[in-house]
């Protein structure tokens, strides 16, 4: 089975960038139609999609946050990245990973989530 798991440092000081891995294991990143997508949860408050790398390596975002985000992958080692620049306080929340399969359009594996705090 495919699994997930999120990296990258726990506290991030405002206006630097945040950045992640996400290491796939039991499935490849460039096996075909798949999405590779990147999901947050601040306190408080719902899942908010940031953005995916598809299998093919193009990238979609969130309007919200496109300006700041970005995407990438290390197919070598079979992880996709979120760089995600000039935090603030309000991008405080958990961090995930997870596979989509845009042909059923499910979400179906997800890393176990890793907190980023955003504070000086």
């Amino acid at each position: 089975q495919v699994q997930l798991q999120e990296s990258g440092p726990g506290l991030v000081k405002p206006s630097q960038t945040l950045s992640l891995t996400c290491t796939v294991s039991g499935g490849s990143i460039t096996t075909n139609y798949l999405y590779w997508t990147w999901i947050r949860q601040p306190p408080g408050k719902g899942l908010e999609w940031i953005g995916y790398i598809a299998y093919s390596g193009t990238t979609y975002y969130s309007p919200s946050l496109k300006s700041r985000a970005s995407i990438s992958r290390v197919t070598s080692k079979n992880q996709f990245t979120l760089q995600l620049s000039s935090v603030t306080p309000e991008d405080t929340a958990v961090y995930y990973c997870a596979r989509e399969d845009p042909r059923v359009g499910v979400l179906d594996s997800w890393g176990q989530g890793t907190q980023v705090t955003v504070s000086s």
